[in-house]
């Protein structure tokens, strides 16, 4: 059976490809989510890609991600910095998770270089761009065999 890896987008991520693309670079999410698909297909991986405005629709998904999932990619975006709610699910689920960013955190604000997220994530990638969600996809493909 394949395993099913749910990719969790948080706030302003669906702005991609116009938002600071010099931060960001100027990749949709759409086009984020295309390769990943196309990898997860090559990986034999079933795949559920979202993205959310919403803490609480988050918190929500990451909850029910104990039933439907086997692990967690994750790009919390701000809510990196923020959320206990996040960090406190993530923890309760015990699924593995790989926390994603566009950017490098600790290259940017002092107030970005601290993530609750990376507390609970079986590991951490930032800074390589939209790369940074295939090997997620890689890695948590190698860690479930």
């Amino acid at each position: 059976m394949a395993k099913r890896i749910l990719v969790l987008n948080g706030p302003n991520l669906n702005l991609l490809g116009t938002r600071e693309p010099g931060v960001y670079g100027v990749a949709t999410l759409r086009d984020i989510e295309q390769s990943c698909k196309a990898l997860a297909v090559e990986l034999g991986l079933t795949l559920d890609f979202r993205q959310t405005n919403s803490e609480g629709e988050l918190v929500t998904w990451i909850q029910d991600a104990r039933l439907t999932s086997d692990a967690i990619v994750i790009n919390p975006a701000a809510y990196s910095h923020t959320s206990v709610a996040v960090h406190d699910a993530l923890k309760a689920i015990g699924l593995p998770v790989v926390e994603v960013h566009l950017s490098n955190i600790h290259q940017r604000e002092s107030f970005r270089h601290h993530s609750y997220v990376s507390l609970v994530a079986t590991g951490v990638i930032c800074g390589l761009g939209p790369s940074g969600y295939t090997l997620a996809l890689r890695a948590l493909a190698e860690q479930l065999q």
